[in-house]
C-alpha cells in the first residue's frame, strides 16, 4: 500500500511511519519541515504539503491507498485551525475519489460515563484543554459530515513512548481503562492498531479506542 503521512515528524507520526515501513508499505511523509524527518528508506519519500488545502490534499491523496493525519497546532496559531484541517481533509479525499482517511485523535472526547466526556471532568488538564475541544470539534465535523471514508483513532488517556507489544483492547465511544481504572498506551503499539485498521478496515465512518 502507499501510504501518505501528514504530521510525519511528531511523536506519534514517526511511529507510524516506522510501523508502515516495517510492514513493507511505501510512505509519503508530509511536515512542514520534512528535513527534520532523518529516516532514511527505500520505500520513504519525504515532502511539504498543505494539509489545509484541499487540493494539495487532493493532489497527495488521489495516488494514495490511505491518508493518516497526525498533526499538531502549529507554535502561534489557534487550536481552531484543526477545524479547517477536518474541512479539508474531508474535501480533498473525496475530490480524490474518497481515499480512505485516518486521524489521530484526542482522549478528551471519550465519555467516562453517560454523557460525561473525558475533557469535562475538574481533573483535566487546563493545559491541554483547548486543544482537546478542538479535537472534539474534528470528531464532530467528520460525523456530521455524511462521508464514510474516515476512521478516527482516540489514544487512552496517557500516551507515551515505550514498547511495542502489540496487545491491547479496543473500544468505541468510551475510555479503554484497566481493573485499577488506569488508561495507557504506547506510542508504538497506538501505531500498531493504526496500521491494522489500514490494513483491515473494521471502523469506517466510526472512532475507536485502545489501551492495555
Amino acid at each position: 500500500m502507499k501510504i501518505t503521512v501528514y504530521g510525519a515528524t511528531g511523536m506519534i507520526g514517526q511511529r507510524i511511519v516506522n510501523e508502515a515501513l516495517t510492514r513493507g508499505h511505501e510512505v509519503i511523509a508530509v511536515a512542514r519541515h520534512p528535513e527534520n524527518l532523518k529516516k532514511e528508506h527505500k520505500n520513504l519519500k519525504k515532502q511539504p504539503g498543505d494539509i489545509g488545502n484541499p487540493d494539495s490534499v487532493a493532489s497527495l491523496a488521489k495516488d494514495s491507498d490511505a491518508v493518516v493525519c497526525s498533526v499538531n497546532t502549529p507554535q502561534g496559531v489557534d487550536p481552531s485551525w484543526f477545524r479547517t484541517v477536518a474541512k479539508s481533509l474531508l474535501e480533498g479525499t473525496s475530490k480524490a475519489g474518497k481515499t480512505p482517511m485516518y486521524v489521530v485523535g484526542g482522549a478528551g472526547s471519550l465519555y467516562i460515563a453517560p454523557n460525561v466526556q473525558l475533557v469535562d471532568t475538574p481533573n483535566f488538564p487546563e493545559a491541554y484543554k483547548s486543544a482537546a475541544l478542538e479535537h472534539r470539534k474534528f470528531l464532530e465535523i467528520l460525523k456530521n459530515s455524511g462521508a464514510t471514508h474516515w476512521t478516527y483513532l482516540s489514544p487512552a488517556a496517557f500516551i507515551s513512548p515505550g514498547e511495542r507489544t502489540g496487545k491491547f483492547r479496543l473500544g468505541l465511544e468510551e475510555l479503554v481503562t484497566d481493573s485499577e481504572g488506569n488508561s495507557k498506551i504506547s506510542v508504538e503499539d497506538f501505531a500498531v492498531a493504526l496500521l491494522d485498521e489500514i490494513e483491515s478496515p473494521k471502523h469506517q465512518g466510526k472512532r475507536f479506542t485502545l489501551a492495555y
